[in-house]
């Protein structure tokens, strides 16, 4: 059993992956039932279409913080970072898809004076 962090936006996810079936659970609770989106899915599913690791490797994910999107990109993360402790061989290939690299964007943070970060108050004439 291999374990690796992954982050995006504000969540963590903490992976544990071992040699199996190809069954995932995400906070003790089915990886469908949990994303219920496709699209989140097949973004959780890219790294392991990659490394072709679909049905040969279990997979039991922590996930914390943020939102579903953020979340998916965090699992994303850690489970290709896992895969290549297990199989170092992978590591060209998922490298050179960028899943082992962090997207560090973040939301900006707002400034005094605006709405938002950027956006400013509505301007009145009168």
């Amino acid at each position: 059993m291999v374990y690796s962090t992954g982050r995006r936006k504000e969540s963590i996810a903490k992976v544990w992956v071992s040699s199996g079936t190809g069954l995932i659970t995400v906070n003790k609770k089915k990886f469908e039932d949990y994303f219920k989106d496709n699209a989140l899915r097949m973004i959780i599913n890219q790294p392991l279409e990659a490394a072709k690791k679909t049905d040969s490797i279990d997979i039991k994910i922590t996930v914390l913080g943020g939102g579903m999107s953020g979340q998916a990109g965090a699992v994303k993360h850690g489970v290709s970072r896992a895969i290549v402790k297990i199989d170092p061989n992978t590591k060209d290939v998922l490298k050179k898809g960028g899943f082992l690299t962090r997207d560090s964007r973040t939301v900006e943070r707002k400034k005094y004076g605006r709405a938002k970060a950027r956006r400013s108050f509505q301007f009145s004439k009168r």
